[in-house]
């Protein structure tokens, strides 16, 4: 184990935030750097438990222990490897995961958990810094050509996984620039761009062929996409937005988060000067009190906006764990992300129930009301109901699963009964030759499951391609995260 003592003497310890006031100014990741004596401190408090929960809480096996104990040791060379041996992207994980191992730990039990992902980002900066992350290259090739259809998370894992196996692997994106979420939907102040550019640049040089700009099922039919190569990864995530069909949802100014943060991120990274959706001067509402909330939150508040308000239907979530969440799950409990602590007002409970027009076309308020839960139902709870001021309301309530047509419709793959591309224990769909990894096959959910997700499906593409096993699968499909 690292420090023997290390649980009793150190204190859990996070990095600082860059000034609220300076940070909102730029599209810089918010947290600064943490000390490497600080770093390993935390490392050292890791128990190296004798049944290590944190495995169970990440989907990924991430040998967590392993390497607290390396980078206590001050042996960030071997850590690093033991974080590739079951991670392709932990900048992604260490940057974007809600870190359900830290929930899992065992010290958590009665103390504040190992800043396990910390340690993660620590580790891999580091390896990049000292150079150690290269192409890895295959040896031998085996003349097999695979599409991997998305270039999210799961898609990049899956790619690079069979690059290295020594297929030939072409990944498709139908945006104008590789990473799907990665690279349009996530803010630059949760994970600058540059992380994403290096692990690309990394993956040419093994290998990987991208091609962006190319929507399979409409510059790509499924035809010529399954008679151009041996096997399809289909990875193109749930990307069919739930919506609110509520009186005044035409207006101007009401608008899915995911057609609000893309263009904010083009100008962050200066593909576009402006945004034709801007907070600036305005009063912004953000209904959905999840991650894509609160990304919506934080670059309203750089964009300037006038007032910034989240509302979310739920009641508020409790301080810490309730008896409906013991450990070693997930918890559900209040959480306040880098873009809250920058301002804004969170509202509970509440349900909008119509958005108002100024009269000229355009959204000036919503009218709520305040709800209470019967029989699983919401209900409205009378005389609350008020409007709040609103020029620019962004819907940020999740997704419903992958968009039907086009593709699906062209393959004629299967769905399950939550409207998700079914799969075997290969991750293979009904169609011959056709796998599906990440959210288009699971629905949605974390970045970890995606990487999880993508290394799996790899493993399932390689052994119907060559016969062999020698893919790492780390999960299953029907695979749950502990909740």
């Amino acid at each position: 184990m690292a420090d023997p003592r290390g649980f009793l003497t150190t204190k859990r310890e996070v990095p600082r935030s860059r000034p609220v006031d300076l940070r909102i100014r730029d599209w810089r990741e918010v947290y600064e750097e943490f000390e490497s004596s600080r770093l390993t401190g935390q490392a050292g408090r890791c128990m190296d438990c004798g049944i290590p929960f944190c495995h169970q809480g990440c989907p990924l096996g991430n040998l967590i222990p392993e390497w607290n104990t390396l980078t206590w040791r001050d042996d960030w060379r071997a850590a690093a490897e033991r974080l590739h041996a079951t991670n392709n992207f932990p900048e992604f994980t260490g940057t974007l995961c809600p870190a359900p191992c830290e929930t899992a730990c065992v010290l958590g039990i009665n103390d504040d958990p190992v800043t396990i992902k910390r340690v993660e980002i620590s580790i891999i900066d580091r390896a990049w810094d000292e150079g150690w992350v290269t192409p890895r290259p295959p040896e031998t090739r085996t003349g097999k050509k695979v599409a991997v259809v998305g270039s999210g998370p799961s898609g990049l894992a899956a790619a690079q996984q069979l690059t290295r196996a020594g297929h030939d692997v072409v990944v498709y994106e139908r945006a104008d620039a590789i990473g799907g979420l990665l690279r349009y939907g996530i803010p630059e102040f949760k994970m600058e761009k540059f992380r994403l550019d290096r692990r690309l640049a990394q993956m040419r040089a093994e290998g990987t062929e991208f091609r962006a700009g190319v929507n399979v099922g409409v510059d790509l039919t499924a035809g010529e996409l399954l008679s151009g190569h041996d096997a399809v990864v289909l990875a193109g995530g749930a990307t069919a937005a739930r919506d609110l069909p509520v009186p005044g949802r035409d207006l101007r100014g009401v608008h899915q988060a995911m057609e609000y943060l893309p263009l904010a991120n083009r100008v962050a990274s200066g593909v576009l000067e402006s945004s034709p959706i801007d907070a600036a001067g305005k009063d912004v509402v953000v209904i959905g009190g999840g991650d894509t909330g609160a990304d919506c939150v934080g670059t309203a508040h750089r964009q300037g906006a006038r007032s910034v308000t989240q509302l979310e239907i739920m009641p508020k979530p409790p301080e810490s764990r309730s008896e409906a969440h013991p450990w070693p799950t997930y918890p559900m409990i209040y959480r306040v992300s880098s873009a809250h602590e920058e301002g804004g007002e969170r509202l509970y409970s509440v349900n909008t129930e119509e958005f108002l027009s100024d009269g000229d076309g355009g959204v000036r308020a919503l009218r709520l009301v305040e709800v209470r839960r019967e029989d699983g139902r919401f209900v409205p709870v009378e005389g609350t109901e008020r409007e709040l001021p609103a020029q620019l309301v962004l819907l940020a309530m999740g997704f419903t699963g992958p968009e039907r047509g086009g593709l699906l419709d062209q393959l004629g793959v299967e769905l399950d009964e939550r409207g998700n591309v079914a799969r075997d224990a290969s991750f293979a769909t009904s169609v011959d030759r056709v796998f599906v990894a990440g959210d288009m096959g699971r629905g949605q959910s974390l970045i970890v499951w995606a990487i999880a997700e993508g290394r799996s499906a790899a493993a399932g593409v390689d052994a119907y391609l060559t016969g062999r096993d020698v893919l790492p699968a780390p999960i299953a499909p029907t695979d749950r995260p502990i909740t």
